[in-house]
């Protein structure tokens, strides 16, 4: 479990601080800021310590100054769970960016273990604490602000029915298998492997050509449903008669129940898989997108069409982001299914009000948030340079020299920003494929990419504002 006591500082600490060694210049910016923000450490100790009835006693954990800070660090650098750990091992500045100092460093699923305890609720206080820290430093004002949104993407292969089943065939089988490993036994008498026969259709089905697929699909498809119907029935019979059967000792009875309860769940899940592939091979019939499932492995997954050329359809999740003018991602959600980007504009120039006291100047966006509620209720709320062309239709003169005029192209130009601050958050902070598993750490990773890139942006702005101030001097 967690360690929440402070680290006691050796005298090998010591020596390595006298030494003189120095982190790069932004960690070292970072570091320091975070030295400072008492309330971010007490968040993650709170979630360290959940559901823990004695938090002080047992076996020495990590920190939350080492969670948090290791955390940071993985993602400003765009590792993995083992690269960090080799990376913090290995070097003695990293060791003292992320407190371990002459500490032993832990094996790199203790890391992940750490910030899965984390909530995406804490890591959104934390990042408005850093958000109300840099206002409180004098690095933001608030006075612009422009939003957009993208697509996170999940973890999955391209969804097709033929591999969706064939996921379902594959996953049912092994777990069947796990189980009779668990109970001690070859294999569970009544389940019969179907596997190969599976991959056959499946790969049959891929290798169609467009002829063959208007005169051969609908049969391979009937062959295929039907063994995954097969597997899931004799696997929820295979649960039935071994509802009664314990393992060993009480570890594998632990693996066994978790087993069934995984069993049950993909079983579950399969039969959301067969009846969307009759409905919509079989029978014809056109299936909403709301009622698809798309992987069996991240079954939150949505489907988002945006209207673009090179990439059409997407799957993950639409996240909204609002960036202020200096960098700072003040505000973000994932949000659930394909929602229109205009509602989003009242609900931001409230949040922007609650951090900064007020509503920006300047607001800017894409045509996609346009409506012409969404500029009246941005006039009526203050915002004297409201930068959100106009989607479609005629456009009166009066709108048309609007958007001619020096004060709207500049805002567009400021708004353009926002589409390099995703690409940095996608290529250097990871943010453009979740490879962690579930929706929970779905948002996990987003916040955590977030917070990194306020961190940055805050280092560098302090960085900044010290090297003028010593030429001033």
């Amino acid at each position: 479990m967690s360690r929440t006591a402070e680290r006691q500082v050796s005298f090998a600490d010591w020596e390595l601080v006298r030494q003189g060694l120095c982190l790069e210049p932004l960690l070292q910016a970072i570091s320091d800021f975070l030295d400072n923000q008492k309330d971010m450490i007490e968040q993650v100790r709170c979630d360290l310590t959940r559901g823990l009835k004695k938090a002080e006693t047992g076996r020495n954990g990590l920190t939350p100054q080492q969670v948090l800070r290791s955390l940071v660090l993985m993602r400003v650098k765009n590792w993995n769970y083992r690269e960090l750990r080799e990376r913090i091992a290995d070097g003695c500045t990293l060791r003292q960016f992320t407190d371990f100092y002459c500490l032993p460093v832990p094996r790199h699923d203790a890391f992940n273990r750490g910030f899965n305890r984390l909530t995406p609720k804490t890591l959104k206080a934390i990042n408005d604490l850093v958000v109300q820290a840099a206002v409180g430093l004098g690095l933001e004002d608030g006075q612009k602000l422009r939003v957009d949104t993208t697509v996170v993407q999940t973890d999955i292969h391209h969804p097709t029915d033929n591999t969706l089943l064939w996921d379902v065939v594959r996953v049912v089988t092994r777990l069947i298998g796990r189980l009779a490993a668990a109970l001690g036994r070859r294999r569970i008498k009544g389940f019969c492997d179907r596997t190969r026969s599976a991959r056959r259709r499946m790969q049959e089905i891929q290798r169609m050509t467009t002829r063959q697929r208007q005169q051969q699909q609908t049969a391979r498809y009937r062959e295929l449903i039907g063994i995954a119907e097969e597997v899931i029935e004799s696997a929820r019979t295979a649960l039935r008669r071994t509802g009664k059967a314990r393992g060993k000792d009480i570890i594998t009875d632990l693996a066994v129940a978790e087993t069934r309860k995984e069993i049950e769940h993909f079983c579950d899940l399969g039969a959301r898989v067969i009846n969307q592939s009759r409905r919509r091979v079989l029978n014809g019939e056109q299936v909403p997108a709301a009622e698809k499932l798309y992987s069996i492995f991240e079954p939150h997954t949505d489907l988002i069409k945006r209207g673009k050329v090179q990439t059409p359809v997407e799957f993950g999740h639409k996240v909204f982001l609002a960036e202020s003018a200096r960098g700072l991602i003040t505000q973000y959600e994932v949000l659930d299914g394909n929602p229109i980007d205009e509602q989003h504009v009242v609900i931001s120039l409230e949040r922007h009000r609650q951090t900064f006291g007020d509503v920006p100047k300047l607001y800017g966006s894409d045509r996609g948030f346009f409506s012409e509620k969404n500029v009246m209720s941005c006039k009526q709320q203050g915002v004297k340079v409201v930068c959100i062309p106009q989607r479609g239709g005629t456009k009166a003169p009066e709108r048309e020299a609007y958007e001619k005029s020096r004060e709207f192209k500049d805002g567009q130009r400021f708004r353009a920003g926002i589409e390099g601050r995703i690409s940095v958050l996608f290529r250097g902070r990871g943010m453009k494929r979740c490879l962690a598993e579930g929706r929970e750490r779905f948002e996990l990773w987003v916040a955590a990419a977030v917070l990194a890139n306020n961190l940055m942006k805050i280092a560098a702005l302090l960085a900044d504002r010290s090297s003028r101030r010593r030429k001033a001097a």
